[in-house]
């Protein structure tokens, strides 16, 4: 269990090693976010951080988020999201975390909502091999024979078939922290997360 950080992802580039190599990043807005409620073993059940990502107008929070808020004495935010640590003694309501949490060459797991792709078929979208590509077939991208014959008479739960593809949660493991620019809230991660530009995260240690 550890403590990470909500962000926005901003898109991707590349930067260069001591050594010359390129190295294929993806930039994050990490933070700063806010410590908004401290949640305690004794009173919640488990120790835990709620904290807060891009300040929102008062007007524009709901009653009850408004009175959430009002009562541990913070900004209103848009987005709130739970850290499980062992140790919540040492952060108190109000308190920033930063970029600076992260160091240079640790590994993070990152959560993101991947890019909706709409309807896609057994090909695509689950890289099934498809039938022979030659006239006269009959059977190319189909997904072909489903059932289970004369019993059960269904289709099996989990079966792999055509649907929506995409728009669900992902979470990258271990990707490797390259770069840390604490005056500008950015943190640089080798490879690709989920998600198109502007979408939130989650970065945080494995556990």
């Amino acid at each position: 269990m550890g403590l990470g950080l909500i962000g926005r992802k901003l898109g991707v580039t590349q930067v260069f090693s001591e050594s010359g190599e390129v190295i294929p990043v993806t930039v994050i807005e990490a933070g700063p976010c806010v410590v908004v409620q401290k949640k305690t073993q004794e009173k919640n059940g488990y120790n835990a951080l709620q904290v807060g990502f891009l300040e929102k107008e008062e007007k524009r929070l709901q009653k009850p988020l408004k009175g959430h808020f009002a009562k541990h004495g913070t900004k209103g935010f848009t987005v709130l999201r739970e850290f499980k640590i062992e140790d919540v003694e040492n952060y108190q309501s109000g308190q920033e975390i930063k970029v600076d949490i992260f160091t240079v060459g640790e590994l993070v797991h990152v959560t993101g909502i991947s890019k909706g792709k709409g309807f896609a078929g057994g090909v695509k979208r689950w890289g099934f091999r498809g039938g022979p590509a030659t006239h006269g077939s009959m059977f190319h991208r189909a997904p072909g024979s489903v059932g289970a014959s004369a019993f059960p008479s269904r289709v099996l739960k989990g079966k792999r078939l055509p649907g929506h593809m995409g728009n669900a949660q992902v979470t990258t493991k271990n990707l490797q922290v390259v770069d840390i620019r604490p005056e500008k809230n950015l943190i640089l991660i080798k490879g690709a997360v989920p998600g198109a530009r502007k979408t939130i995260v989650v970065v945080k240690r494995p556990k």
